[in-house]
């Protein structure tokens, strides 16, 4: 089977609703998770593998450029939602990529409802958002495993540093 292209995975919210219920009809289980995805890392890629494990589709939304920076700051994002999406996209355990606008993606969760709302383990699982909207349709929501050392902002602090030279780089 020829693999799928990644821009074909990315879909607008009708679209995406429709999937998902084709999906749901036909006794898949569709599994949600979200956030800014900013410099795909390792952490990122673990967080994805474990949150499609929990069933048989995997969505992922990403917050718009203008949430990420409502969020991270100004000088975020590194890079555009529409690349964000199209990295994401690209991994294989991702089905589907979707963007949302606002801080929180409670209006896409209630729109989709999906099966299973995963979010990272450094969530509390009272502050994740769509929480209700899923369990009172029966389904569950799952704290990741946290990957130690993998958060994008250490990332960004850490390659903004100058650098020091040793011994070993100088020359004379």
């Amino acid at each position: 089977m020829k693999p799928r292209v990644a821009r074909s995975k990315i879909l607008s919210r009708d679209p995406l609703v429709r999937a998902v219920r084709r999906a749901q009809r036909g006794g898949e289980r569709v599994v949600f998770t979200n956030g800014c995805f900013d410099l795909l890392h390792l952490g990122h890629v673990r967080s994805l593998e474990q949150a499609r494990a929990l069933g048989d589709r995997l969505i992922v939304a990403l917050n718009g450029d203008a949430s990420v920076r409502r969020l991270k700051g100004p000088e975020r994002p590194l890079v555009t939602a529409r690349q964000r999406m199209e990295v994401v996209a690209g991994l294989e355990c991702v089905d589907w990529v979707t963007a949302f606008h606002a801080d929180t993606p409670l209006a896409l969760v209630r729109a989709l409802v999906p099966d299973v709302l995963a979010k990272g383990g450094d969530w509390a699982l009272d502050e994740i958002v769509g929480r209700d909207v899923v369990e009172d349709a029966g389904g569950r929501v799952v704290r990741l495993r946290e990957i130690p050392g993998s958060r994008t902002t250490s990332l960004i602090e850490r390659a903004s540093r100058p650098k020091r030279r040793g011994r070993a780089g100088r020359r004379k």
